[in-house]
């Protein structure tokens, strides 16, 4: 029985199976923040930011210490932008980190009540991939392969 433990150990540990579970993981973070980025744009436009998600900034979000017109722009860009570069695999630590630190200025200044429920999985999400990077399957390696760092 151990052996046979020992075996499915070492097939899940390969590169592959890794590379399948940090797609799955990216993917995974990326629809958390691609769905909220996506609540703050006009309905039936490409990204124009929604006069809701100013108002929100200014009077639900009001604890951020950045100008609210600032923080909901910078929040919109950065819950459109890092999804997409975690799905391609494209600076995925960057990413994660950049989302990580969303997940803290969310989990600080606006919905401290949140970690056991919600933030702490957002973060140990992103700081896997902070650790262990996208896997195989991304833009990274095949750049890192081109040009011959890996």
């Amino acid at each position: 029985m151990l052996k046979m433990y020992d075996r499915a150990v070492t097939y899940v540990s390969g590169r592959i199976p890794e590379a399948i579970a940090l797609l799955v993981l990216r993917a995974a973070l990326a629809g958390i923040f691609w769905r909220s980025g996506r609540t703050k744009i006009e309905d039936g436009s490409l990204f124009s930011i929604s006069d809701t998600t100013y108002f929100l900034f200014k009077e639900e979000y009001a604890g951020v210490p950045l100008p609210s017109d600032f923080a909901a722009v910078m929040a919109t860009v950065s819950e459109h932008l890092f999804p997409i570069l975690l799905v391609v695999g494209l600076f995925t630590r960057l990413s994660a980190l950049a989302l990580l630190g969303m997940t803290m200025v969310i989990q600080i200044f606006v919905y401290p009540e949140a970690w056991w429920q919600v933030h702490i999985l957002w973060a140990a999400m992103c700081l896997i991939l902070i650790v262990r990077g996208g896997g195989v399957f991304t833009l990274d390696t095949l750049l890192a392969r081109r040009g011959g760092d890996a």
